[in-house]
């Protein structure tokens, strides 16, 4: 398929020389996506594209305004980061998507991987959020769409049977709207009865140090993608689980992040380190972003000396995803919301 660009995108940075800078561990791959300056990419499972390694949170731009999003996606870009993603279900009324609609123009739509989801799990319910993203995002395809927030095999049932969501992806990428398609999933039930369900070509999955040391989370979904040649997109990377009791939060935010540079650096090579990890997005703050980059851009892997420490701060943290993992895998259903201060328009779990 031909690239197109952003609908009425002045691109202006289109002629931008690059330098090629190697990707981790992977192969070349087929296509005319421009490497990043200063970040490096990996090929995203069996779709031959090559993303940078920290991609964008399109979340993030919930808490800032206009002119703090603009300068915030163009100076990611700037850094060396080609992958952005964004849901409907990201602040009030589609209010990120928004931003990042009117953020990433003058950006060339060719230089840069751009990813959304739906909540929907029927056909026409898809249909109508992938419609108002492509016209909010004021593109008219995306290179990446996913159903977002699974938790259940009931789902799944759904969305990939008859009248299901599935129908709108497959119709979409005969249109050229959709390119590849992935979803993401917040228990390994969910996730796993997806990737059995279709040959998906990415998964979303919480892949932080505390949750894999305190409760193996993530394993069986790892594996299960690597077997299948699914790319892994790590979110929460930089979780440090549950907010304790008694301790002040320093964020006004569900889940406690790592916050200093070093922490920051061992947890993103702990992600990445992880195969099939290809990405993993940073929690919603620019600064946070920032601190990821650095990372992303010293990237190697994680050494034994790091995983020592790693396991060892992971053992004075909660557990973010035990109730919601645990609730499913004994037939609790959707679980409830985590806390009040919930991002996420109508989403049981918040995502990135």
């Amino acid at each position: 398929m031909k690239r197109r660009s952003f609908l009425k995108t002045v691109g202006g940075m289109a002629g931008a020389g690059l330098l090629g800078v190697p990707a981790l561990r992977a192969v070349a791959a087929t296509g005319s996506r421009a490497m990043a300056v200063g970040l490096p990419q990996r090929v995203l499972g069996r779709t031959g594209e090559r993303v940078s390694v920290v991609g964008f949170p399109g979340l993030a731009l919930t808490h800032y305004d206009q002119q703090e999003c603009t300068a915030g996606l163009h100076k990611a870009f700037d850094q060396g980061m080609n992958y952005f993603d964004v849901a409907p279900a990201y602040g009030r009324n589609g209010d990120c998507e928004i931003k990042m609609g009117v953020g990433l123009q003058g950006i060339d739509r060719d230089r840069i991987f751009l990813a959304c989801k739906t909540k929907m799990r029927d056909k026409e319910g898809a249909r109508l959020e992938l419609e108002r993203s492509l016209k909010r995002l004021k593109t008219d395809h995306f290179d990446l769409y996913q159903m977002h927030a699974i938790f259940t095999p009931e789902e799944v049932k759904q969305a990939l049977g008859p009248g299901g969501a599935i129908e709108t992806f497959l119709k979409a990428r005969e249109e050229g709207k959709v390119r590849h398609f992935g979803f993401s999933a917040h228990t390994t039930k969910g996730a796993l009865a997806a990737l059995n369900g279709f040959r998906f070509d990415t998964v979303m999955f919480p892949i932080s140090f505390v949750d894999y040391y305190r409760m193996d989370f993530g394993k069986p979904v790892l594996e299960l993608a690597a077997e299948q040649g699914a790319a892994v997109i790590a979110i929460k990377p930089l979780s440090k689980g549950a907010w304790p009791e008694g301790v002040e939060r320093t964020r006004q935010w569900w889940y406690r992040t790592t916050e200093t540079q070093e922490e920051v650096d061992m947890a993103m090579r702990f992600a990445l380190s992880q195969a099939p990890v290809v990405s993993a997005i940073p929690p919603s703050f620019l600064d946070l972003v920032d601190k990821a980059v650095v990372a992303g851009r010293g990237y190697q892997p994680v050494s034994d000396a790091e995983l020592t420490r790693l396991r060892a701060m992971a053992d004075d943290c909660l557990s973010l995803f035990r109730s919601a993992e645990e609730r499913v895998a004994t037939g609790g259903g959707l679980p409830r919301p985590l806390g009040l201060d919930n991002p996420h328009e109508g989403c049981p779990v918040r995502d990135a």
